[in-house]
């Protein structure tokens, strides 16, 4: 383990955004994370991990800890269900293709999505009617105050839309290291009315599928409008979808009729953000090097060594654009530091 000088994290965050960590190091055991919390006690710290749901908009003044452990294993197994334990440098995907081919169900629907395993509970990732809450058992984390290890249950996180206790009243204060699932070794339950995964599955010719097929066809979805990290810069989705009221939507159909929403509660309507941005006139438009993705509206793309304040800018113009013409405010999903 070696702390170093002036680190380009270009290579560290999916947007591509090159710019410079004071201090780096890069830990691959517990032992070392609390190494440096331990050694380094009066300099700002950064936890970096895959680097995918964030937007860096200047040098950083700090030391940045990537954190980079591995691993995954059983932990234990019933009649119908197995508990895996993987580390939180894990990349997402990848564990969840690992699962999959143990036939490990409940992850399928949440294939592709960028990221590592340690991340995956702050931001309650989700896609196509699953989220992550729906097969989280439990994480162990690192109190950055005592130094000591501590277990948070599905209940304590307080999960909610892209949401956990995580981004709230203890942001700042633990670091997930690793993170247990429960997930179904038969009887699989699958989720493939949302989306376009039913109409995917159609094209694969697929009436009765696995949880393996489920997984392709969300893969073939995400690659239809997703740009690919390693190709053009993205942190995925840049947006939340926002959750109005009945009473806002019903003035929000005066003026447009075919709005898409989804009924969430008898007050409350979710309408989708890609839609917004779209309808508003964003899908496609390029400024300089970077941009909003010609396939998704939701996506803010760096085509070419764009600066993290530039795609800053753009996604303000995005939220006061979509206020002034549908009166609603959108969130951003990405972190922006």
């Amino acid at each position: 383990m070696q702390i170093l000088d002036n680190i380009s994290l270009k290579p560290y965050n999916t947007f591509g955004i090159d710019v410079k960590a004071k201090q780096f190091v890069s830990v691959k055991t517990i032992d070392d994370l609390i190494a440096v919390y331990s050694s380094e006690k009066d300099i700002e710290k950064f936890i970096l991990g895959g680097g995918s749901n964030m937007l860096l908009t200047k040098d950083m003044d700090k030391l940045v800890i990537h954190l980079d452990l591995k691993g995954k294993s059983i932990v234990s197994q019933t009649e119908n269900h197995v508990f895996i334990e993987a580390k939180a440098g894990e990349n997402w995907h990848d564990f969840v293709l690992w699962t999959l081919q143990q036939n490990f169900g409940g992850l399928e629907n949440l294939s592709l999505i960028p990221g590592n395993v340690g991340s995956s509970p702050i931001q309650n990732i989700g896609a196509y009617g699953v989220e992550l809450k729906d097969n989280f058992y439990t994480c162990e984390v690192l109190n950055l105050e005592t130094l000591k290890t501590e277990i948070f249950t599905n209940q304590d996180c307080n999960f909610g839309y892209r949401n956990s206790i995580f981004k709230q009243s203890v942001k700042g204060k633990y670091i997930i290291i690793n993170v247990t699932f429960k997930l179904t070794t038969k009887n699989h339950v699958l989720h493939t009315n949302y989306g376009a995964i039913s109409s995917q599955l159609e094209v694969m010719n697929v009436s009765k599928p696995t949880i393996q097929e489920v997984s392709k066809a969300v893969i073939a979805i995400r690659n239809s409008k997703l740009p690919n990290p390693k190709e053009i810069g993205n942190s995925g989705s840049f947006f939340k979808n926002p959750i109005i009221s009945k009473e806002a939507f019903i003035q929000l159909q005066q003026n447009f009729p075919d709005a898409p929403h989804y009924i969430i509660s008898e007050t409350e309507v979710k309408v989708p953000a890609g839609w917004l941005i779209e309808t508003a006139g964003f899908k496609g438009k390029t400024f300089d090097n970077y941009g909003v993705h010609k396939k998704q509206a939701l996506v803010l793309v760096n085509y070419d060594n764009a600066k993290g304040k530039d795609i800053l800018e753009l996604s303000k113009l995005i939220q006061h654009t979509i206020y002034r013409i549908f009166n609603i405010s959108i969130e951003t999903e990405v972190n922006i530091f």
